[in-house]
């Protein structure tokens, strides 16, 4: 009989205050303290002041924007590393590992939440994916805008904690409509970068290469060879290593790898799961493997970084 094991857990709205939040905060913005008359159902906003500096990786049922005011920070989204600076926007989508880390002492911003189903009002004929490229899989996840376009965005910030605050007639229609508004502004400035454009390699390659990388988020715990990847992309593996680490500064083998890396984390971190249990959830032959594994790509071991980290 095949042992069952805790999966990571993917977190709603509703049960995921305690991974990204402080149990303390002084401001009242948004959700910062828990108010069930500013509940608003599919949506949350937060301001930087409270929030956990380091969390992840992790999943989420839900979209997520953040907006860097102030200092920096650096996040992990799938397989892409970003560094946040003042004016940077960033994206998640659902069912996406991310993580947060680096976080600097001066950091201030904002973050939200939206569920799948909440601008269905607002966009009853079009998926979320489709109106706003850095949701898609193969979209710039984060990126630099203008002090100008920066401001417009706190505006409407700002428009949003009034309605919480305020409790008029049509509330959670306007904040359907400022959210839709704000993403609106972000996809503005994408465009004006043209960053559905790639500098780095041709468009086909492009298209190669944001295949592979979700065929790796899918299938990263069965498959860990590149030649499988490259089977199923039709090409070969040299050309797919080529074209990985054109986009990633490292090879297809080892972003496989540090897919699986991701999963070892976040299972060490948010489940009980014994580092044994661990190992052969993700099909290691054996611990001792599993240990190295981690070792090899961590510099410490599976019990270490969970001690630190949880």
């Amino acid at each position: 009989m095949k042992e069952k094991f805790n999966k990571i857990p993917q977190y709603s709205i509703t049960n995921f205050r305690h991974v990204h939040r402080l149990t303390y905060t002084s401001s009242s913005f948004g959700n910062n303290i828990p108010d069930k008359t500013r509940l608003v159902e599919g949506f949350e906003i937060y301001s930087g002041e409270g929030m956990v500096h380091t969390k992840g990786p992790l999943k989420s049922n839900f979209y997520r924007m953040g907006i860097t005011v102030n200092g920096s920070l650096d996040m992990g989204i799938g397989l892409n590393k970003y560094n946040h600076q003042p004016g940077t926007l960033s994206f998640t989508f659902p069912n996406q590992v991310f993580s947060t880390y680096n976080v600097s002492d001066d950091i201030t911003g904002y973050y939200l939440f939206f569920s799948d189903t909440f601008l269905s009002d607002i966009i009853p004929s079009v998926k979320i994916v489709d109106e706003f490229p850095f949701f898609y899989i193969s979209g710039t996840a984060a990126f630099q805008i203008t002090n100008e376009e920066l401001e417009k965005i706190l505006v409407i910030v700002n428009n949003i904690n009034l309605e919480l605050d305020q409790h008029q007639t049509g509330r959670d229609t306007a904040i359907k409509m400022y959210l839709y508004l704000m993403l609106l502004e972000a996809k503005r400035s994408y465009e004006r970068q043209k960053l559905e454009d790639n500098e780095y390699c041709s468009y086909d390659n492009y298209k190669l290469f944001n295949r592979f990388i979700k065929l790796v988020n899918e299938y990263f715990l069965t498959k860990r060879l590149v030649k499988e990847y490259a089977q199923m992309l039709g090409v070969g593996a040299n050309h797919l290593n080529r074209i990985v680490k054109e986009n990633m500064g490292i090879t297809a083998s080892k972003a496989i790898k540090e897919m699986i890396l991701q999963e070892a984390k976040s299972l060490l971190k948010y489940t009980d799961n014994s580092v044994a249990e661990i190992a052969y959830q993700l099909d290691f032959s054996d611990p001792t493997s599993f240990n190295r594994f981690f070792k090899d790509g961590t510099n410490e071991t599976p019990l270490v970084y969970r001690s630190k980290n949880t």
